[in-house]
């Protein structure tokens, strides 16, 4: 008989901190901005996994960051320098050959990253740290499960991308309006359905479980990936299991959580 592999690769990466030029600011919806980064620093950068993320590492007076001093027990920064806000974002696309990182903001209005987004333009500078490591998931599922919010969708886009080909998938999608929907190259047959939030505050209300709920799976083992704000990922973690996932293979991570901003 068979055995089939399923078990999920953790790889640690290399950390290192490095200053980026921005090199192009370009709106791909109405709330969602994908900042390029680049410079020579960006050699050696690894982001094999589509849940990596990088620190992104943000004045909190203004002035520019010096690079800061590694320490076993972390970073250390000037005596001089106001503590840095500290944010983390997935790596969206990166060209080895041309040295280049994207970035997506979710533009909210308020916020140290989306502030800084708001208005970053060519030339800045940007601080970033990581990834420190990565999960890869084996392509010996059946099918795969995709779900979460829109500051989710870097990650969830590079996971649709990315997904092996001729392996059905489904995504669920939460987004502030339709305007928001992105569009993905993918080799899978992928079902994607778009909720829109048409003005509802973010996190009041999970607008994901419903819609899942109604939908039928495929047959056979699936892994799922849910990211986006912590109670929904939680819930739909709890309803995946009571409908048959194995715990093991679900990736629920919390990105934000309603009422509180994340340091």
């Amino acid at each position: 008989m068979e055995v089939i592999n399923r078990s999920l690769e953790r790889i640690r990466l290399e950390t290192r901190i490095r200053i980026l030029d921005v090199a192009s600011v370009v709106d791909i919806t109405p709330h969602m901005r994908r900042i390029r980064l680049t410079g020579p620093e960006l050699e050696g950068f690894q982001s094999p996994g589509h849940a990596d993320h990088v620190k992104v590492f943000l004045p909190s007076d203004g002035k520019p960051l010096p690079r800061p001093e590694r320490h076993p027990d972390g970073l250390v920064w000037p005596d001089e320098v106001a503590k840095p806000f500290v944010r983390e974002y997935t790596p969206r696309y990166f060209d080895a050959a041309a040295l280049t990182l994207d970035l997506d903001f979710v533009l909210h209005g308020d916020g140290p990253a989306s502030s800084w987004a708001a208005a970053a333009k060519p030339g800045d500078q940007l601080m970033i740290g990581g990834p420190r490591g990565t999960i890869r998931v084996p392509e010996a599922f059946d099918w795969y499960f995709i779900a979460g919010d829109e500051t989710a969708l870097p990650a969830i886009g590079r996971r649709i991308e990315e997904l092996p080909a001729n392996k059905p998938a489904i995504a669920i999608i939460e987004v502030p309006e339709a305007a928001d929907e992105q569009r993905f190259e993918t080799s899978s047959p992928v079902a994607i359905h778009w909720i829109h939030r048409n003005g509802r505050e973010a996190g009041a209300d999970n607008l994901i479980l419903p819609t899942v709920a109604e939908i039928g799976f495929p047959p056979g083992e699936g892994f799922a990936f849910v990211a986006g704000e912590a109670q929904m990922a939680k819930a739909l973690r709890h309803h995946l299991v009571a409908r048959g996932f194995n715990n093991d293979y679900i990736r629920a991570a919390g990105y934000w959580l309603r009422g509180e901003a994340g340091d």
